[in-house]
């Protein structure tokens, strides 16, 4: 199981407590939201897939998945996860240190706007019946980061990263061997019968 990243166009925002501090909030991952098609496929995430992940995971959350720049983490109770009908909600406490002030002031401005989250799959399921094959997440395993992002995630910009292209190849290859094996079945069937009738 390799690591995937995805980027969304989500809601997130800076949120004042009653103590005056702010936090950043909003949605990592929507549920039943199909993103457009990519790389040959459609993707969308079902509700529930982050429960596992957020009970075993000690999940970060990151500027650009950039592990040097640390806003929370959910053991250290500066990061919180939950899901609701709508999806993967997050709440940061972000650090008084100089990149999250900066991080801020750039929310604030509208200069950055979108969201991402690392994350292992451990169930999925594909429909092919249509134009273009759906992959529904049904379980993610792993939540590694939830990140507030500058730019779109583009393919191979991590090293061991699981693209979006050798996603959908697993998948035809899966789809493949399984239509292989139906046809090597019927062969064997085929050739017990001929033998069956020389006997």
């Amino acid at each position: 199981m390799e690591k995937e990243v995805r980027l969304l166009q989500t809601e997130f925002e800076l949120r004042e407590t009653d103590e005056g501090k702010e936090v950043i909030e909003g949605y990592a991952a929507l549920f039943d939201d199909p993103a457009d098609e990519q790389m040959g496929f459609i993707e969308q995430i079902a509700p529930g897939a982050f429960a596992r992940a957020i009970e075993k995971t000690d999940t970060r959350a990151l500027i650009n998945h950039n592990p040097g720049k640390i806003l929370g983490r959910k053991s250290a109770g500066t990061l919180r996860l939950t899901e609701d009908d709508k999806g993967l909600y997050y709440e940061v406490d972000p650090p008084n240190t100089t990149y999250a002030n900066d991080l801020m002031e750039s929310m604030r401005r509208g200069d950055i706007d979108q969201s991402s989250f690392a994350f292992v799959v451990s169930k999925e399921e594909w429909d092919d019946s249509g134009d273009v094959p759906v992959r529904t997440i049904l379980e993610v395993e792993e939540l590694h980061d939830v990140s507030p992002v500058t730019f779109p995630w583009y393919e191979n910009t991590e090293s061991g990263l699981k693209t979006k292209s050798k996603v959908l190849a697993e998948h035809r290859n899966k789809k493949q061997a399984e239509q292989d094996n139906i046809e090597e079945l019927e062969f064997y069937k085929y050739k017990i019968k001929t033998l069956e009738r020389c006997k």
